[in-house]
């Protein structure tokens, strides 16, 4: 029986699968028909709620007597552009001058590819690991997240797993192999703010009442001050506002209403409920001012809406995990990683609440681009790094 031990291979099986979320593609069907050689035992669970589509994931073990690993990834993939900038069709998996070119190459089919060639090297050369490696594999991570990692997550504990440890695959290196652990993840919320306003004649703004310039207000509120100057584990807490409308085609008419929408990535320095009380005390104190107002004797008249979940600050102390893997990595690549809280979300911040979860993967610098790609070598040297930590961390090093 030929085993997955290639991670290169493994790649291309994935990337030949079209999965842009929420559409399996068949490649929750490929990482089966590598893992059923391995001794792992496959669900594909369903998870459906209304308004959003249904995700099909997948969830894999191979058991044994001792702890318990979880991989965790997903094979969903973000849409491929404009297919004709690509030099390489995007589910092609070519290889051209020592990288593989496809959407998901490195945004976290690569990943994937490569834990699954670790742990079938780890197999071939040691009839398995002293303990049980699971993959929860979703396909909803590029998508609303809601019948995904989540409700795998919930699905699983409740038929009695548990996980003394996981690594999500995604690309965490920002330049090359080892750079970088994440160890822990900011916590992020986006809100809407609408102001009411009375439409009217822009020559006559005395019978008018210019939502744009309440808004700018209140805009400025959650600009300054700064929320605050970042702790020791993770940076300043960062607002931006990323739109602007008032939906007014017309140039000389005064808008009804005016919608700015923002998002939050805080640190450890604030939990959600904290982060909430703060944007409301910083826009109740600016709709009283007058500003951009002169003359309005009302306050700023606004409706706040949360959107969507939040994600929730978290940081990972599990020193074995943590030291484990950058030793792995050190013994394989002959330098420390980092350790980091950068960037934005990932499934980590659901996998949190189970166990003690880091991330580690491959270069993200072409990730979501036209012309994603992975360098081969760097399959190898991840395949080598995962193997690596299974040795050491079941004690098989």
């Amino acid at each position: 029986m030929t085993l997955p031990t290639d991670p290169a291979a493994n790649l291309v099986s994935l990337i030949r699968c079209a999965s842009v979320t929420p559409a399996e593609g068949g490649a929750l069907s490929a990482l089966e028909a590598m893992l059923k050689p391995l001794g792992f035992l496959v669900d594909r669970p369903v998870f459906s709620e209304d308004g959003t589509p249904d995700i099909e994931n997948l969830y894999a073990r191979r058991s044994g007597n001792g702890p318990h690993l979880m991989f965790a990834g997903h094979t969903d993939v973000v849409p491929i552009g404009d297919e004709a900038a690509w030099t390489h069709p995007p589910f092609a998996a070519e290889i051209a001058n020592g990288e593989m070119y496809g959407r998901g190459a490195v945004d976290m089919k690569g990943g994937i590819a490569c834990f699954i060639a670790a742990v079938a090297r780890h197999v071939e050369a040691n009839g398995g690991p002293k303990g049980s490696v699971s993959l929860l594999i979703t396909g909803d991570e590029e998508g609303p997240a809601i019948n995904g990692t989540v409700k795998l997550l919930e699905w699983a504990a409740s038929k009695g797993e548990r996980w003394d440890a996981s690594i999500v695959g995604e690309p965490t290196n920002p330049d090359t192999l080892g750079d970088m652990i994440k160890i822990g993840r900011r916590g992020s919320m986006s809100g809407s703010i609408t102001v009411n306003g009375r439409q009217g004649h822009a020559a006559y703004p005395q019978l008018a009442d210019n939502p744009v310039r309440g808004l700018m207000s209140l805009v400025d509120a959650l600009l300054h001050p700064v929320f605050d100057k970042g702790t020791k584990d993770f940076q300043p807490t960062n607002l931006e506002v990323t739109s602007i409308d008032v939906g007014n085609p017309a140039t000389n008419v005064i808008p009804a209403k005016a919608t700015a929408t923002f998002n939050i990535r805080f640190n450890d320095s604030w939990t959600a409920e904290t982060v909430q009380a703060e944007i409301h005390n910083r826009l109740d104190q600016a709709a009283g001012r007058k500003k951009y107002r002169p003359g309005k004797k009302t306050p700023v008249d606004y409706d706040l809406v949360w959107r969507d979940r939040p994600s929730h600050v978290f940081l990972t102390r599990d020193d074995r995990l943590v030291e484990t893997l950058s030793g792995s990595v050190k013994a394989v690549v002959g330098k420390t990683p980092a350790l980091s809280t950068s960037g934005g979300t990932s499934d980590a911040r659901f996998i949190k609440d189970y166990c003690p979860v880091v991330e580690f993967g491959l270069v993200g610098k072409t990730m979501h681009m036209v012309d994603e790609r992975v360098a081969i070598a760097d399959l190898e040297t991840l395949t080598r790094i995962y193997q690596r930590f299974i040795d050491d961390w079941f004690g098989q090093g």
